[in-house]
């Protein structure tokens, strides 16, 4: 029987790529349970981690704004803020007797078939197997391979870190933008590029000219990508002639997420103190994909008669990928914002199908 390491390793993959931390954030994982088939594996994967997945764009998509007034011409602020998504209860687990698979089956398909997602309990799910006829005799099947559904974490709150800056521009508009080149965080790596504008409507409306009250139009667009080795290594028999165990040294797991919003947003700014509210759509798209050859398990007779080997036939060069529509839909949000001299604290709330707390400093200057 092969029981793989998949338990943790999913843990520690969506840990490093979606928020990018804990212990070890961006070492190499060992992704052994795409040996039950590589879409298999992917859909397992996109299954157990959609709801961080969720949450993580929910939050990534917001901390746009904290005021619906936009700087001067040639002032600017930089904000440091964090965004946590709430993961909600009915997201905690899946059922695996629903899933699509190809070649994986439950054990005990009478038993839960309930599993936990990545936000869910810290407790094993129902086992898996990946069964295959032998060629040689129709009616014996040989177990390729055998493992639980990984665990949940006991977590439902996802963090997104942004770092932004807001620039004034002429016409009572702001430019917003968001950068992170390419940064190693230890064998991985983390990119960001994001923009928005602001445009204020009751600029041009003299009524409002007297008023504290401001409105504004925004709309932003981020895109990350998130990238850490992976360890997908053939066990034993290894019968290869085209490769050697160099071609599979360099695997990647890589995950894009892209964001769009678009809001209207009203706020209430009096010295020191200033009062926001947002209405508006967004959207999050989540892709992840492998690079680098996966070496899988197959039957061949001609070498072993009753157990799998490791041969060309069953090499996968080219990794079709997943996405994960994240959310789509209205979004609303209330929040306030505390100004003291150039320096300033804010705090929003969102509320989505994945609710989002904001909290932010930054410095601001006209």
């Amino acid at each position: 029987m092969r029981r793989l390491k998949a338990r943790t390793c999913l843990n520690s993959l969506v840990i490093t790529i979606l928020i990018l931390t804990g212990p070890k954030a961006g070492a190499q994982v060992e992704a052994d349970f795409l040996k039950a088939g590589v879409n298999d594996g992917m859909k397992l994967m996109e299954a157990y981690i959609e709801p961080f997945a969720n949450a993580f764009g929910a939050g990534f998509n917001s901390a746009w704004y904290n005021t619906a007034k936009p700087h001067k011409l040639g002032g600017f602020d930089v904000t440091l803020s964090v965004s946590a998504g709430f993961v909600p209860s009915d997201a905690l687990e899946f059922d695996l007797a629903a899933m699509d698979f190809e070649n994986l089956r439950l054990v005990d398909p009478m038993a839960n078939t309930m599993a936990p997602t990545v936000a869910g309990a810290n407790e094993n799910g129902p086992a898996l197997q990946f069964l295959q006829t032998l060629p040689s005799s129709p009616g014996t099947e040989i177990e390729m391979i055998n493992f639980e559904s990984p665990r949940g974490i006991d977590w439902t709150i996802v963090p997104a870190p942004m770092l932004q800056v807001g620039i004034g521009l002429p016409f009572a508009s702001e430019i917003k933008l968001r950068y992170i080149p390419t940064t190693p965080v230890d064998e991985g790596s983390v990119r960001l590029l994001g923009g928005g504008l602001m445009k204020s409507i009751s600029e041009h409306i003299k009524a409002f000219t007297l008023l504290p009250l401001n409105i504004s139009v925004f709309g932003g667009y981020n895109s990350l990508r998130g990238e850490v080795p992976i360890s997908v290594e053939p066990d034993t028999d290894i019968n290869y002639v085209s490769y050697s165990m160099a071609d599979f040294a360099d695997q990647s797991f890589i995950v894009d997420v892209s964001a769009w919003t678009i809001s209207l947003i009203a706020s209430i700014d009096i010295p020191v103190v200033s009062g926001y509210l947002g209405v508006g759509y967004g959207k999050t798209m989540t892709n992840m994909n492998i690079e680098g050859n996966i070496p899988l398990p197959v039957l061949d007779p001609d070498i072993s008669v009753n157990s799998p080997v490791y041969t060309d036939e069953g090499v996968v060069e080219e990794v079709e990928k997943i996405s994960i529509e994240n959310y789509s839909g209205l979004r609303f949000n209330v929040g306030g914002r505390l100004k003291l001299g150039v320096f300033t604290i804010h705090t929003d709330y969102t509320y989505a199908s994945y609710n989002v707390l904001t909290v932010g400093l930054g410095v601001s200057f006209r």
